[in-house]
């Protein structure tokens, strides 16, 4: 390499090193805005493949009009597709996964409550390729909860690749899920409150703008190949007199009633084929789609045709019903059995389904009232999300963003709120993310005290005013040592950190022994010492408070490799140091 590249590539390397540390602060905003900025660049690129690829594939494969339009197939059509789709799923999972079943927004959480966001590039290539198998094959899925964890491991891979501190990809993640959502839906708003409703659960201004800012982004690379059109065209609707009022008040009582009996089949389905092995869920769940999309083909793939007919009111009230309860079924089953893909298409669609039929009933038991099914088919929409994913925000936003409906917003709420609150607080259920979750035996818990300590990196907080020394020290070098007036000595034995030392307990001893010439041994002569262990310089103070717990340890010693086999040190983290940073 020549000295102006050496220069150049030592240059970047310092910068980079600065940049880590300083986004181990939790306001480092305009570092973490440039990434989330990136990062919805690249998942918007993935998330316009990943679509582009998937619509034509159906477009060559399927004989209708358009992408989805497996009304189009033949009975035999209907039977082949969801089987064929499966054996390659079993096949694509037996072979590759070694174990990794669990993908889409429950796996997304997992790993930002136990992993600090720290995805994996197998998991990123199972759910692409593994969803798109599914969308072609005809699966109950959606692909919103594909585009969430590919634009989610698109910004914990580029936070791994740059080595960046655990608190910053928790934010590069969150950015990323923001992103999937935008460019999913052509939703931005929606984008950003999903993931710091669902995703984050913080809305710190050093975790909102650069979420922001990678929708937008994911949103402008969406539109540039994809357009900027609403995902459903319909007409302007609104409630036609406050007598209605009460009619919603209803519907969301039903939605909510409707998304606990969801997370119900489920939690129930899951929880008996969480021994299966992956050949055998595969295979039921290609075998139950294939029974029911011959019954009825409207429920296989994401189904936004049968939405938009639906809100225009292109079908009866019985057929809506039907569909529903199919869709339904078949969701759950898919969702239970792994089958890869989201959960937020088939809530529209079952709530778009329910909503219509209950709207046409309405218009036929109350003939004085100027009833739009529509419109009820829009509320049952957010109200079925909100009571079965526990988002009203995201429910409600996402539903303005997809109509281009603003007259729908009073209604809107109060349907996402009482939806939500039946589901949560009458039948008590948990959102469809942690029911998945724990039927598959994994917790999720989340506490303010933990949230807070994951906001901020060990690099913000260790002590930097250290000196490191051996275990036996004479005194010359002893004096030179405390001429730099450090707070800690980093006592070594055997090149190995043993403990630390107030360095000003060194100083008094040597004031107390003046003129003697023996070998000082740090670890016998009077004061402070904490046994240490060591932390890397990505960790977040949750993983440090942990470590100290978990370990006899009184003190940590905040490292990381610079090189094969060469750890550096960068600073002593106590535990006065954690708790002074929370409080």
């Amino acid at each position: 390499m020549s000295k102006p590249l050496q220069a150049l590539h030592h240059w970047f390397s310092e910068r980079l090193e600065a940049t880590r540390l300083h986004l181990a602060r939790p306001d480092a905003l305009l570092h973490l805005a440039v990434l989330g900025l990136l990062t919805g660049l690249l998942a918007g690129l993935i998330i316009v493949f990943f679509r582009y690829s998937v619509e034509h594939i159906q477009l060559w494969l399927l004989p209708g009009d358009g992408p989805d339009d497996f009304e189009s197939l033949p009975l035999t059509g209907r039977l082949l597709f969801p089987l064929i789709g499966a054996l390659a799923l079993a096949l694509m999972f037996r072979w590759f996964s070694r174990g990794l079943w669990v993908l889409g927004v429950a796996r997304v959480l997992e790993r930002m409550a136990y992993h600090q966001g720290r995805l994996t590039l197998r998991g990123f290539l199972l759910q692409f390729f593994g969803v798109a198998i599914a969308l072609v094959s005809g699966h109950s899925v959606g692909r919103e909860g594909a585009h969430i964890f590919l634009g989610a491991s698109t910004g914990s891979l580029l936070g791994q690749k740059l080595e960046l501190p655990n608190n910053a990809i928790r934010t590069l993640v969150g950015c990323g899920a923001a992103a999937g959502i935008a460019a999913s839906f052509n939703t931005p708003l929606a984008g950003v409150v999903f993931s710091l409703e669902v995703i984050m659960m913080d809305y710190q201004l050093a975790s909102f703008i650069p979420v922001i800012l990678a929708a937008v982004s994911a949103t402008v690379v969406s539109n540039a190949v994809l357009g900027d059109a609403a995902v459903f065209s319909v007409p302007t609707m609104q409630l036609g007199t406050l007598a209605e009022v009460p009619l919603v008040v209803v519907l969301g009582l039903l939605c909510g009633a409707v998304a606990a009996l969801f997370i119900q089949m489920v939690q129930s389905i899951a929880s008996r084929g969480r021994n299966w092995p992956i050949k055998r869920q595969m295979i039921v769940a290609g075998v139950s789609v294939a029974l029911l999309g011959t019954l009825l083909p409207e429920v296989m793939g994401i189904g936004y045709d049968t939405i938009n007919l639906t809100l225009l009111g292109g079908y009866a009230a019985g057929g809506l019903i039907l569909m529903a309860v199919v869709k339904l079924v078949a969701t759950s089953i898919c969702s239970a059995l792994n089958v890869p893909g989201g959960m937020i298409g088939p809530s529209f669609f079952i709530g778009a389904t329910l909503g219509g039929g209950f709207g046409h009933l309405l218009h036929g038991w109350l003939p004085e009232l100027p009833i739009q099914p529509g419109l009820y088919a829009m509320l049952g929409m957010s109200a079925l999300m909100s009571g079965s994913l526990q988002a009203p925000l995201a429910a409600l936003t996402a539903l303005l963003e997809l109509t281009d409906n603003p007259q729908i917003i009073m209604p809107g709420m109060l349907v996402v709120v009482i939806s939500g609150l039946t589901a949560s607080e009458l039948f008590r259920k948990k959102s469809l993310f942690l029911t998945m979750l724990e039927a598959k035996g994994l917790s999720y818990e989340q506490s303010p005290v933990m949230m807070a300590l994951r906001r901020v990196g060990v690099a913000s907080v260790m002590d930097t005013s250290f000196v490191q020394a051996s275990r036996l020290l004479d005194p010359e070098r002893a004096r030179k040592l405390l001429q730099e007036k450090p707070r800690w000595i980093l006592v070594t034995e055997e090149q190995q950190p043993r403990a630390v030392l107030a360095a000003v307990d060194l100083a008094a001893w040597m004031e107390s022994h003046d003129g003697e010439e023996a070998p000082i041994d740090l670890m016998k002569i009077p004061g402070r010492r904490l046994e240490v262990a060591p932390i890397h310089l990505r960790d977040t103070l949750q993983e440090a408070l942990e470590t100290l717990e978990k370990s006899a340890a009184e003190a940590l010693y905040v490292r990381r490799m610079t090189a094969p086999g060469i750890w550096r040190t960068y600073g002593i983290l106590t535990r006065e140091q954690i708790e002074s940073a929370y409080r």
